[in-house]
C-alpha cells in the first residue's frame, strides 16, 4: 500500500500559531513543574500521614488489636497517596515533555521535534481520557450498588 503525504487543507504554522504554541508550552511547563512538586508532596504526606494515622488510632484503642488495625489503616492511606502521586506523575511528565519539545521545535524550526511534542500532548490527553473513563465506571458502579442497597434495604 502506498502512503501519501497529504496536508489537510494545506495547514501551516504561521506567526500567530507560533506565538500561541509558545505561550501554551510555557504554561504547560509551569503546570507540569507544579504537578511534579505536588507529586513529591503527596509522597511526603503519604509517609507522614500513614505514620500519624497509625499513632493516632493506636492512642484511642488500648489493645494490641487496635494497634494492628491502626497500622493497617495507616498503611492503606500511605499506599493510596503514593498511588495517587504515581498516577498524577505521568500526565505531568507528558505535559512537561510536550512543553520542552515544543519550545525546542519553535526555536530550531525542526519538524521531528514538533511531531514528538504533539505526540506527548496526545499521550497526556489519552492518559487523562482513559483515567476519566475508569473514574466514570467507578461512579456508575457505586450508583448501581447504592440503588441496589437502597432497594434491598427497604428504604
Amino acid at each position: 500500500m502506498e502512503q501519501t503525504n497529504q496536508n489537510l487543507f494545506d495547514l501551516q504554522i504561521d506567526h500567530q500559531s507560533i506565538s500561541q504554541l509558545n505561550e501554551a508550552a510555557k504554561w504547560g511547563k509551569f503546570l507540569a513543574i507544579m504537578g511534579f512538586i505536588f507529586c513529591g508532596l503527596f509522597v511526603v504526606i503519604a509517609l507522614f500521614a500513614g505514620t500519624f494515622m497509625a499513632s493516632m488510632m493506636s492512642g484511642f484503642g488500648g489493645s494490641e488489636a487496635a494497634g494492628v488495625g491502626a497500622a493497617m489503616g495507616g498503611g492503606i492511606i500511605t499506599f493510596a497517596y503514593i498511588l495517587i502521586a504515581l498516577i498524577y506523575f505521568f500526565p505531568c511528565l507528558y505535559l512537561f515533555n510536550f512543553s520542552t519539545k515544543m519550545q525546542a521545535a519553535l526555536r530550531s524550526n525542526q519538524q521531528d521535534t514538533l511531531n514528538t511534542s504533539f505526540r506527548n500532548l496526545k499521550s497526556c490527553f489519552k492518559f487523562l481520557g482513559i483515567l476519566m473513563i475508569i473514574g466514570l465506571c467507578f461512579w456508575v458502579l457505586a450508583i448501581i450498588i447504592a440503588v441496589a442497597a437502597a432497594i434491598g434495604g427497604g428504604v
